[in-house]
């Protein structure tokens, strides 16, 4: 039987077209072993495509619209890469509030590849630590964060890693992070 760690656990998957599918897909999956709920979050509705690379890949049905979604309602956040999903996401104000005020709230941020990119532009990245996808690497500097070249880095609230190869590390430290903070709220509670 699985280790249901997550059990209670809400988290926000904020995604729109062509995220890079491993790295939604997977550490969904990996959430949802460990007893989590997850809930897609996107700009667009019905459904949003993933990509393989540079090829068009699966679709993901959108539970949320992004301009209905409260961070209030979620434990956590999730971020997949995706060069196509990355630079339209970060450019809705709707995305940058919710991840702000994720943030401020002490809230777990996952973040892979090219996601980091929402970050910068919410204005989050400044005293940071993360590492991505490595050509993200001068977005984060130039923004004030530090950027490492780690398969995966925790900063306090923050899990970051770099590409899909990267994915078993980092949903092992996502889970962990997601885990830590949910103990963290329920003795505080």
């Amino acid at each position: 039987m699985p280790d249901k760690t997550l059990s209670g656990v809400r988290v926000a998957i904020l995604a729109t077209n062509g995220f890079e599918e491993s790295e939604l897909v997977k550490p969904r999956q990996a959430l949802i072993d460990a007893g989590a709920e997850t809930k897609v979050i996107s700009p667009e509705t019905g459904e949003i495509y993933g990509m393989r690379h540079h090829d068009k890949a699966g679709k993901v049905k959108v539970d949320i619209p992004l301009q209905q979604a409260n961070p209030d309602d979620f434990d956590a956040v999730l971020l997949p890469g995706g060069a196509l999903n990355a630079d339209d996401l970060r450019d809705w104000r709707e995305a940058q509030g919710f991840v702000r005020q994720a943030d401020e709230a002490g809230k777990p941020i996952a973040v892979i590849c090219h996601g980091p990119w929402l970050l910068v532009s919410a204005g989050l990245v400044r005293g940071r630590k993360l590492t991505s996808w490595p050509s993200i690497r001068y977005d984060i500097q130039n923004a004030g964060g530090t950027w490492e070249d780690r398969e995966v880095l925790r900063d306090n609230n923050w899990v970051s890693s770099r590409k899909p190869d990267d994915i078993p590390a980092f949903n092992r430290e996502m889970i962990s992070l997601f885990q830590e903070k949910a103990e963290t709220a329920k003795r505080a509670a």
